[in-house]
């Protein structure tokens, strides 16, 4: 396969990178990073510490306590933090709201970046997020920004919403969609931006497993041009 690159894969709120990236990972035998959930970590940590949202100081000093790491298990990615599993509890409404948040702090996005970036050193890594070919691993072999329409993504979001027994009206998450796309676009610090070497993808209408494949072909074809 020649040498592993490290792989980044951008995009808003419910464009599949999540998705797509697991499956990357799992189809090139990677290590899969959800950054995402490290901020919803954050955001967790904080309420049961009792450490406001909007606390710089204090949400810094919780990422220097905290112990967040990820695991597979039988085939789904768990994360824990401090011991505990969290899977189901990052993926709260409110949480993601306030990953969202948090996320503008630089002194949070200082703490996280330098263990994401030691995750991805020696290659072989697939992270998602909003700045991970901008800001993250800016010398990824390979970076893709995956997006998909506001009403496809407020479809996936109720339809994911649905599956876990919440029943919410699709134009409401539309607003919010849109609401948080313009918070990480236009926040000053690492916001949400299509690189120029990145591969731009819709995702409207096709399958995480389509685009998938289209990634990890591209992926093994620099792969083998470095061996």
């Amino acid at each position: 396969m020649g040498k592993r690159i490290n792989i980044a894969i951008d995009g808003p709120a419910s464009s599949g990178k999540g998705t797509v990236a697991r499956l990357v990972a799992g189809a090139l035998q990677f290590t899969y990073i959800d950054t995402g959930a490290m901020y919803r970590g954050v955001a967790l940590s904080a309420e049961q510490r009792g450490v406001s949202w909007t606390d710089e100081p204090g949400l810094q000093r919780l990422i220097s306590s905290m112990d967040f790491s990820f695991r597979w298990r039988d085939g789904v990615l768990r994360a824990s933090l401090d011991g505990a599993d969290v899977t189901e509890a990052l993926r709260r409404e409110d949480i993601g709201k306030a990953a969202s948040a948090v996320a503008i702090y630089p002194k949070v996005r200082a703490g996280l970046l330098c263990l994401q970036q030691e995750f991805g050193r020696d290659g072989g890594v697939v992270m998602d997020g909003r700045d991970i070919g901008s800001v993250v691993l800016p010398s990824a072999g390979l970076k893709i920004y995956l997006d998909a329409s506001v009403e496809e993504r407020a479809k996936r979001r109720t339809q994911e919403l649905a599956e876990k027994g919440s029943v919410v009206d699709i134009e409401q998450v539309a607003r919010e969609i849109v609401a948080r796309d313009n918070q990480d676009s236009r926040r000053s610090i690492a916001p949400l931006i299509q690189t120029p070497d990145a591969h731009y993808m819709d995702t409207t209408g096709r399958t995480p497993a389509g685009i998938a494949a289209e990634v990890v072909q591209l992926a093994e074809r620099l792969m083998a041009q470095l061996a």
